[in-house]
């Protein structure tokens, strides 16, 4: 495989915690490796902790498995139908960091941080794109560019930006800066000036960008991603995919179906079944919305009362990994018996999401 680098890896095993980016390496993808027909911003299902934000055009969104030599995976966008860009036309990969992750970089101080952002990158579309660092504490852009010079070729890029001397960044769970690597941006987006920090205006968001995925089959694809403090580049901090499962969890977590129970699970009406799910294995960095898929995935036993159901609400879901379920069925139950309440689908996920 040709491999384009702008300055050696080397290893690349490293045990400390430079990296601010979570999943750089796209090693977990809890949502599952692949999505068709995205063509609304989302988190899809694909690597953790990476969303897609646009306003035209259909996607396959995938965890891929070409990338660079010592990666194993890569999140890839492919164009399925062809784009036609306005000039208020968007696409962008981005993730969202919380400021009291970020304390250390000492923004809003005369001591703020250089931060030098690093990664791999292929597309079949070769010239200039934009990576914006903005700043949602201050509601500021900092758009800089890099060029694609081969297609098909894995590049490696660095970009370092300016610590911000003048915003402080919030020490809360909320997203406070965010890496936003735009694959489209129209005219009215684009043609402001790269390479400095300034209040968000339209035409900065992805300043500098003139490359543009735009017809069928066209992709970019992403790879080894550091945000790390300093000027330079040091080789990418390979963490464990457990260390990095852990990580994610925080902001998304799924609970497969053969593993999911109940307890203190009794008929609290005629029609409900209430029980009690553990699902957390990380607090989670705000108590989560819960969802289910599938159809009849739940199987309801109290007395001599049995039947399947996909009736399901979680209530009362909190950060701490606990909430309520709430099952409905068709009637003619004892209130207060005793029930019994298993997943009958083993492929069945319940899903809690506190994502940024």
């Amino acid at each position: 495989m040709a491999l384009t680098t702008v300055r050696p890896e080397g290893m690349g095993f490293n045990t400390g915690r430079r990296n601010l980016i979570i999943n750089g390496a796209m090693q977990v993808a809890q949502r599952g490796t692949s999505e068709t027909s995205v063509s609304t911003s989302q988190y899809a299902n694909a690597c953790d902790r990476f969303k897609v934000n646009g306003n035209n055009g259909t996607w396959t969104i995938s965890q891929d498995t070409n990338a660079p030599d010592g990666f194993s995976n890569s999140f890839k966008m492919l164009l399925t139908a062809t784009e036609t860009i306005s000039g208020t036309s968007y696409w962008s990969v981005e993730q969202k960091m919380e400021g009291q992750n970020l304390q250390g970089l000492a923004y809003g101080t005369s001591s703020a941080k250089t931060v030098t952002v690093s990664f791999y990158v292929k597309s079949n579309i070769t010239g200039t794109y934009c990576l914006n660092l903005y700043q949602d504490d201050g509601t500021k852009n900092f758009p800089k560019t890099y060029t694609i010079d081969t297609a098909n070729t894995w590049e490696r890029k660095t970009i370092s930006f300016v610590g911000d001397t003048a915003t402080a960044l919030d020490n809360d769970n909320a997203s406070s800066l965010r890496t936003q690597f735009f694959v489209v941006a129209g005219s009215s987006l684009n043609s402001g000036t790269p390479g400095s920090r300034g209040a968000y205006t339209d035409a900065t968001f992805a300043a500098g960008h003139t490359a543009q995925i735009d017809a069928v089959n066209d992709y970019w694809q992403i790879t080894g991603l550091q945000l790390e403090v300093g000027e330079q580049a040091t080789p990418f901090e390979h963490r464990s995919f457990g260390d990095e499962l852990i990580k994610c969890e925080r902001y998304f977590s799924v609970v497969v179906g053969s593993d999911v129970t109940f307890t203190n699970t009794h008929a609290w009406t005629q029609q409900e079944v209430i029980g009690h799910l553990g699902f957390g294995k990380v607090e989670m960095r705000a108590n989560p919305t819960m969802s289910h898929s599938g159809n009849n995935h739940f199987f309801i036993r109290s007395g001599g009362i049995t039947e399947t159901t996909d009736n399901v609400s979680f209530v009362q879901a909190d950060k701490r990994g606990h909430c309520r379920a709430e099952f409905s069925g068709s009637g003619g139950l004892t209130t207060g018996r005793g029930a019994w309440v298993k997943c009958i689908e083993p492929a069945g996920h319940i899903h809690a999401d506190a994502e940024l």
